[in-house]
């Protein structure tokens, strides 16, 4: 019997960090009008951008389907197998959902454990991390889930947008609507709060902003794990993980993370977040 990990694309994570930690990505759909791209597989981060800043078609989402992950589980796993699937907020997506109603189908053929982070971006992707970590520590199922539980638990999220425009026709906005009456030349900063994007402060300039998402991450108090996320702009990126490194143990750095096209579909250019991870 052996435990195997899943996520889903919105994780962020390369397929080369997939591969380095074992970890199966099932991916989103990220749709332009009639076409319809796998998301990291049939559109690079790259090509989504240049579409969405250059294209007059608005880019839209959707889940995998229950089918997608019936294959996936079926593909990886052996009967008597565990399979550990981590995936974005239920309360963003619809993703979760189909994972779940996958494992009911496949019940009696393996135990698939379905973990809903409650979280978005590279905090589902340390969660699954940290899942495959005890796996490939000959770890059982129960115990992989509660380490993916553990890190989204402790998982804190600050976003840094540039517009809400792209988070409001997406859907995805939550209690962050109250800001869009207000935000003429206005730069938010978003939260998620029991999986759900919450407003957080807001700046009248890019500088102002990022000053305060450092202040942001700085109240959280030192991480155990630290991932700055950008969208277009990696300078600020490097800029902000430099600033931040301190709160890290034994003289590491942040990671940085590129979003990719699902999550870029609601973020919009010039995102610029940091994940962090406290410590037990």
């Amino acid at each position: 019997m052996s435990v195997k990990v899943v996520t889903d694309s919105t994780s962020d994570l390369t397929q080369a960090e997939a591969k380095e930690h074992d970890i199966e990505i099932v991916p989103l759909n990220v749709h332009f009008g009639d076409e319809v791209f796998k998301d990291g597989i049939e559109i690079t981060t790259d090509q989504f951008f240049d579409k969405l800043l250059n294209e007059s078609i608005f880019p839209s989402t959707s889940q995998p389907s229950i089918g997608e992950f019936v294959e996936t589980y079926k593909r990886i796993g052996k009967p008597g197998d565990e399979i550990v699937s981590i995936h974005i907020s239920s309360k963003l997506s619809g993703t979760c959902n189909s994972a779940e109603q996958a494992s009911r189908m496949l019940e009696g053929e393996m135990k698939i454990h379905v973990v809903d982070t409650k979280q978005a971006a590279i905090t589902v992707g340390l969660a699954a991390i940290a899942a495959a970590n005890v796996a490939k520590g000959g770890g059982s199922g129960n115990a992989a889930a509660s380490a993916a539980e553990s890190v989204a638990s402790r998982s804190k999220f600050f976003v840094l947008f540039d517009t809400l425009e792209f988070l409001a026709k997406g859907g995805r906005i939550g209690k962050a609507q109250s800001m869009l009456g207000s935000l003429l030349n206005i730069k938010p900063i978003l939260t998620l709060n029991d999986g759900l994007i919450e407003p957080y402060g807001k700046s009248r300039s890019r500088k102002s902003g990022l000053s305060k998402l450092e202040q942001a991450v700085r109240s959280v108090g030192n991480g155990e794990e630290v991932a700055v996320i950008y969208s277009t702009e990696e300078s600020d990126a490097v800029d902000i993980a430099n600033k931040i490194s301190d709160i890290l143990p034994d003289g590491r750095s942040p990671l940085i993370v590129r979003v990719g096209p699902v999550i870029g579909t609601h973020a919009g250019p010039k995102l610029v977040g940091v994940a962090v991870v406290t410590s037990t």
